[in-house]
Parts: structure tokens; sequence; C-alpha cells
């Protein structure tokens, strides 16, 4: 289907520019098999093509008065209608956005000016990889952002208080323009599937590249690939995808059950499920009172920065942050 970007609404002050944003695959299928991606609301009357289109051959049709748009926005055909506007045959009447299929994802490139895309998607070698096994794919829907979830990678305080690591983790950040590193390690005490109980040292390496593209990489229980596919849908809705990819290993292996149970502890109340109560009910302190061991939070807010255009002067900007 055919979906509206969060940050393209009349009336938001704050919009996001140069940000890589994760769709629902097939956004548009047509017959020839490729994806596109275009705004919802037709330039004839307003109505939302989403709800009720039809994709025909090689264009989507609206709801309403039936006019048909091909990948690049241009109107095909009005089958009432003699002539076609002169305007309507234009590429760009219905906007569109530039996409790319990497790491089994749709991207959508979205810039409010309709700049081209600044940068690419980081491609996973492991996606790609014989030796890996296929998709674990786990999702939510709950009141927030993308720019809240990313930032928990570098509270580091809260994974001991939410996540139930033995300590505070030590952790470290680098920035190169839009990309981010960061890397997590500490200790975890967990019950092995033979139900000794073990303390193993952790690692969580993550690589975020703009506002949309986020993969984690841990190491301890198991080594998994995680795909943090946030997309924004309303204002202050998200929905939250995870995909994990694992090594394959023989039906029975021991490996097999260290990796279930690393994906249910990281999906479970001591890890995602444990952020999003907290995501879904907390604000948005523009100036957090910061302790010496919260995290870099004030530099990857910086950092983040870098993905908005703000209008409206300094007083957006401050309402924004």
């Amino acid at each position: 289907m055919v979906f509206r970007l969060l940050f393209e609404r009349a009336g938001d002050r704050r919009r996001e520019a140069g940000s890589l944003l994760r769709r629902r695959p097939g956004a548009v299928s047509h017959r020839g098999g490729v994806a596109g991606l275009a705004e919802a609301y037709c330039p004839h009357l307003g109505a939302h093509i989403g709800h009720g289109g039809v994709v025909e051959g090689e264009t989507i049709r609206c709801p309403f008065h039936s006019w048909a748009f091909d990948l690049n926005g241009a109107c095909k055909e009005i089958p009432y209608s003699r002539i076609i506007p002169p305007a309507a045959r234009k590429p760009g009447c219905l906007k569109t956005y530039s996409i790319t299929e990497t790491n089994g994802v749709v991207w959508a490139w979205h810039h409010p000016q309709g700049v081209a895309p600044l940068f690419e998607v980081e491609v996973l070698e492991e996606v790609s990889s014989p030796d890996w096994g296929a998709p674990i794919r786990y999702e939510w829907t709950f009141d927030s952002n993308p720019q809240e979830i990313a930032e928990n990678g570098v509270d580091l305080a809260h994974f001991k208080y939410v996540h139930k690591m033995d300590a505070v983790p030590e952790g470290e950040s680098h920035y190169e323009g839009h990309v981010r590193r960061s890397l997590a390690a500490g200790q975890r005490t967990m019950e092995l599937p033979d139900g000794t109980v073990r303390t193993l040292d952790t690692e969580v390496r993550t690589l975020q590249t703009g506002a949309g593209q986020k993969s984690t990489r841990f190491k301890g229980m198991a080594d998994l690939l995680l795909q943090v596919l946030a997309t924004p849908v309303e204002h202050d809705k998200v929905e939250l995808r995870f995909e994990f990819r694992h090594p394959k290993f023989p039906e029975g292996a021991p490996e097999n059950e260290m990796i279930r149970r690393s994906i249910a502890g990281i999906i479970g109340q001591s890890g995602v499920e444990g952020d999003i109560p907290i995501w879904h009910t907390k604000i948005h302190r523009v100036r957090p009172l910061l302790c010496d061991g919260d995290g870099p939070v004030l530099r990857f807010r910086e950092y983040f920065e870098q993905f908005y255009q703000f209008d409206g002067g300094p007083a957006a900007r401050v309402a924004a942050e």
C-alpha cells in the first residue's frame, strides 16, 4: 500500500531531513516486480490512495476518481476525461520517494526539499551469507519516535536497572558524519540450557547510519545480528520491528537453544519490552539533568540533530529538541 511519511504533514514544525526511513516491503508492487513509494494523498482531490487504491499493471489507481499514476508519480489515465492536464502528466504530480532494497528491507529516503540521498544504506554481510539462517521477526506499535529509541543505546545506566545486567556496562561511542558506532560491554548472569548458572561476558556493538538504520551485533551467550527498524507512522507513534539473524547450526544442536534464550532475553521484560512502557509514557526533556554515569546522551543528541530541518527559527528549534 501507499503510506504518508510522518514529517511531511502540513503544520509540522519539525521535519526529518536526510534520513533513511524504513517502510513496509512492497509499498507499491507493480506487475514488473518493482517496488515504489508515494505520498498517500491524491493530488486531485486529496483522497487517501492507501485506503481502497488498487495496483493495476504498472500504475496505482486512486479509489475516489480512478486516476492512475506510475512509479514516477505521473498521471497515466483519467478514465472519464479525454485530456490529462499537462501538470498531471509530469513526473512527481503524485509525490514519490527514492527507495532501495537492501538487507531484506525496503528503505525510503525522505528530505523535505526533495534533496537526493546523501548517503547509502549500510549493507550487512550476514543477511546474504549462506552460513546465516532465515530472519526471526517481532514487532510492536507504541507512542514514541526513532530518536528516543536510538538514544537508548547510549544511555548506559538503564542497562542495569531495566535490563538486569549485573552492573552498569562500560561503553563508548564514536561519531563520523552520519555514522555512529557504539560499544557496550559488561557481564550478565544467565541460566544455560543444562541448568547451570554462569556469568558471561557480553558485548553489544551498534552501527547507526542516519536516523533510520540501526544494526546491533551481540556476543556472549550467542552471536546475533539485530536490525532495529523504527518506522514513524504518526506524530509520536512508531512501529518498531526487530529482525534477528544468527549462524546456522544443525537441528538439535545446543547452540540453537542458546540463541532462543538470547532472543527471548533481548525482546522480553529484561530487553525491549522493558523499554517500551517507558518510551510509551515518557516525555522528552530538552535540557535533562544528567550525572557523570549517564553516558554520552547530549553528544548523541548533537549527532542526531543533523537529520532534522527546523522551520520557524530558534523557538521552533528548541521546541523540537
